[in-house]
């Protein structure tokens, strides 16, 4: 879970998601708000028409009858009564409230209208049935203060004093509906379904960029992504494409230019050979074609180099087992010490040539500078593990890095006198890397120098 948040799909997931209940939180509030402020106005209108029509009512009956009539006026909160006398205590000294100014209006300067204030004798509250004794000793819930009713005195034609109460509305929320749950998980299914798609339909063509640019390094001659979708994802895939197709003619110009030298270079090198053998002084003849051995191996291994960068040969799936076995057996064929040990048991997507130059060239390093070759291999998590150890002086850590630049050979026992071009580590690191995988140098602690090579394997029953 953590690791799908931690994705570019889980955050748009996550943002949308959160966005969507927000925006439908706010509007359920806002739509609630204004169903209510809309109740309270026409609450609000009904009873200034009932207080006006009361005070109509009892203004016209006699004195008698009011108090009857009082008793069967109380609707939509509102609460009359017949008031003998007004204490002028009781008389607001502050600015009438709105249903003061609406009856006011309503009734004119026939019916002359008094705010009092909310007192409990002139804002009575709801009447409360006892609570049982058995709950007499728990501590009840706060009950929520109320807002404050208006009550005014409206003093008839002739001089009685009618007292009007506005009580506050009921403040409780109505009931769920029992079928609430239902909906509510009906409706975050629906959204989650529509925020799903929008993620995948956006992280798609990210993903696919992503993906391009994985195997952009197995194979630079892999065909050009459809352009689609999008304004910005068909710029994006157009210009990969374009990147592609530059690093493609560079690695083949390169490659060609490489060949082409070596090529050029091969002819007069084996005329020069030939010539060499004519010369008489022997200890002269032998140190010049020496060095022009050292000059032709130095141009084979430029053009493995170049080769290694830029290659035909299409990935397919490789057993890496086989294969390590075979290079073994060729290199103890030849008279070297070279032991093989384990097995890793799974296949890896490569190319078989590439890889045997690659394994080859570390086996012959092995042997050459340390004398033998112990090659282990085993699978760890879903990749393929390959140490060669040997037992030679080892590279100083601060050296280690160095080595795989190309032409770059240490003056110690790896050096010139025993031969080599310092590109068989570049050569190697490069085919590994085209195959998603990974070299690391480490010195032993028991003497000798140790090369780890990672491999991503392929799983059981993965296609070509």
């Amino acid at each position: 879970m953590m690791a799908f948040l931690r994705s570019m799909a889980g955050r748009v997931f996550l943002i949308l998601l959160l966005g969507v209940l927000a925006s439908v939180a706010l509007t359920w509030w806002l739509a609630i708000g204004e169903r209510q402020r809309a109740f309270a106005q026409v609450r609000d209108a009904r009873a200034v028409e009932l207080v006006e029509q009361s005070v109509l009512t009892l203004d016209a009956l006699p004195a008698a009858e009011r108090q009857l009539h009082t008793e069967r006026g109380r609707r939509f909160g509102v609460r009359v009564e017949m008031l003998a006398q007004l204490d002028p205590r009781e008389q607001q000294d502050k600015t009438p409230g709105p249903f003061s100014r609406a009856l006011a209006e309503r009734l004119g300067t026939d019916f002359p209208v008094t705010p009092l204030r909310a007192s409990p004798e002139n804002c009575p509250g709801p009447r409360l049935r006892p609570p049982p004794a058995e709950a007499a000793s728990i501590t009840p819930w706060p009950v929520p203060p109320r807002p404050p009713c208006e009550a005014v005195v409206v003093r008839l034609r002739d001089g009685s004093l009618l007292r009007v109460a506005m009580l506050p509305a009921r403040g409780a929320a109505p009931p769920l509906p029992p079928d609430l749950p239902v909906y509510l998980a009906m409706f975050l299914l629906c959204v989650g379904l529509l925020v799903l798609a929008v993620t995948r339909m956006t992280v798609r063509p990210l993903r696919q960029l992503a993906d391009a640019a994985r195997a952009l390094g197995d194979d630079v001659h892999r065909p050009p992504l459809p352009q689609s979708g999008a304004t910005e994802i068909r710029q994006a895939t157009a210009a990969f494409n374009a990147m592609q197709a530059r690093i493609r003619k560079q690695i083949q110009q390169r490659t060609e230019m490489l060949a082409a030298i070596t090529h050029d270079l091969q002819t007069p090198l084996t005329r020069l050979r030939l010539r060499l053998e004519k010369v008489e002084d022997a200890t002269l003849r032998e140190k010049l074609i020496e060095d022009l051995a050292a000059t032709q191996a130095m141009v084979r291994e430029g053009l493995a180099l170049a080769r290694s960068m830029d290659s035909s040969e299409p990935m397919q799936p490789v057993d890496l087992d086989s294969l390590l076995d075979s290079v073994c057996i060729d290199a103890a064929d030849m008279g070297q010490d070279v032991q093989l040990h384990g097995q890793s048991k799974m296949p890896v997507r490569g190319r078989p040539t590439e890889l045997r130059r690659c394994l080859t060239n570390l086996v012959d390093n092995a042997v050459k500078y340390g004398g033998q070759a112990r090659v282990e291999v085993q699978a760890r998590g879903g990749q393929a593990v390959i140490r060669i150890l040997d037992a030679g002086p080892g590279i100083a850590p601060e050296l280690q890095a160095q080595v795989f630049e190309p032409f770059y050979r240490i003056e110690t026992s790896r050096s010139r006198e025993t031969g080599g071009t310092g590109l068989g580590l570049t050569i190697a690191r490069n085919i590994v890397e085209q195959h998603g995988g990974s070299i690391m140098l480490a010195n032993r602690e028991q003497g000798g120098l140790e090369v780890r090579l990672t491999l991503p394997g392929m799983a059981p029953g993965a296609s070509r």
